[in-house]
């Protein structure tokens, strides 16, 4: 399995810290100093789910022939309509009918596992070509005046192609692996997004500690497992969830900040489709040979890593 094109959408509103203070009283030095946070991007009023999704699609399509994509996986737990899902809104915009179209959902985590289900339609042989876009929505959903959590969120999308047999570029999907955790702390108190009660992070602390235990964890044990060593990693693209914890992911890893692939100072957090973007700002700078490892940790604690080789 091949991860051969990559493509992302931002919001042009652009959301400084200094707009919280009123909201909610908290300083641009207090976001920075707990989150590492500067600015994030705001979808507009006419902007949701399903139109930055397909805006990824669209700068996708202009290197890839997406005619025969025979697989599409939408990936957010941010949906702007259930039933007609992001999968189907993509399918209707690339107009490739009567191939499976189908969304999922599992917190930050599920672009893996969007992966994943493509590792499987492949292995089955159901698909040959497969296009999974992972969108968040977070403003849609979020409380800009809830101190703890509310400038923590940031809008956008990313589109991926993977195919079965090797194109010419991209990485290969040496392996993916994922599982969940939610017997651990208070992993289904700890991130909620309820029908009418908006997105909500009451237990911080608890998310952190798991979170930088799960994530290095994840990230050895994909490397050992395929053959490779710490030393071996050339970069890390985690979950964009804050930048300490990215921060304290490395350091349990022994592995300097310089291999991390971030960008949450300048987008905040972007959900599943962070880790995605990150990788896809660093797209073409990555040489043959070159290992990417994306460990991710999401809301009821979800977790999982993609091993990349180039």
């Amino acid at each position: 399995m091949f991860l051969c094109g990559i493509s992302y959408y931002l919001p042009e509103k652009i959301l400084k810290n200094d707009f919280f203070k009123d909201l909610s009283g908290v300083s641009d030095e207090w976001i920075i100093e707990r989150t590492g946070i500067k600015e994030r991007r705001r979808a507009g009023a006419d902007e949701n789910t399903h139109s930055m999704g397909i805006a990824a699609v669209s700068s996708l399509k202009e290197s890839f022939d997406l005619s025969d994509v025979d697989l599409i996986v939408g990936a957010t737990y941010t949906p702007y309509d259930t039933i007609v899902t992001l999968a189907h809104a993509v399918q209707h915009f690339i107009q490739v009918p009567d191939v499976p179209a189908l969304s999922i959902t599992s917190a930050c985590s599920s672009f893996i596992n969007a992966s994943e289900i493509v590792e499987g339609y492949f292995a089955m042989g159901k698909a040959q070509k497969a296009l999974v876009i992972t969108s968040e929505h977070n403003s849609a959903y979020s409380n800009d005046h809830e101190p703890k959590s509310g400038p923590l969120w940031g809008d956008g999308a990313a589109a991926v192609l993977y195919s079965k047999n090797q194109l010419a570029g991209g990485l290969k999907v040496v392996s993916i692996k994922s599982a969940g955790a939610a017997t651990a702390g208070k992993a289904t108190e700890a991130v909620t997004l309820r029908m009418h009660g908006g997105l909500s992070m009451p237990y911080g602390k608890d998310v952190f500690l798991n979170a930088c235990t799960k994530m290095a964890q994840v990230t050895a044990e994909i490397l050992e497992e395929n053959g490779f060593s710490l030393d071996d990693l050339n970069y890390v693209a985690p979950h964009q969830a804050n930048f300490r914890i990215t921060k304290k992911v490395l350091s349990n890893l022994g592995v300097g900040l310089d291999k991390a692939l971030s960008n949450i100072q300048y987008l905040g957090n972007t959900g599943c489709a962070g880790a995605v973007i990150a990788l896809a700002e660093k797209w073409e700078e990555i040489k043959k040979g070159e290992i990417v490892v994306m460990p991710v940790f999401g809301g009821g604690y979800s977790y999982g890593a993609m091993l990349l080789k180039k």
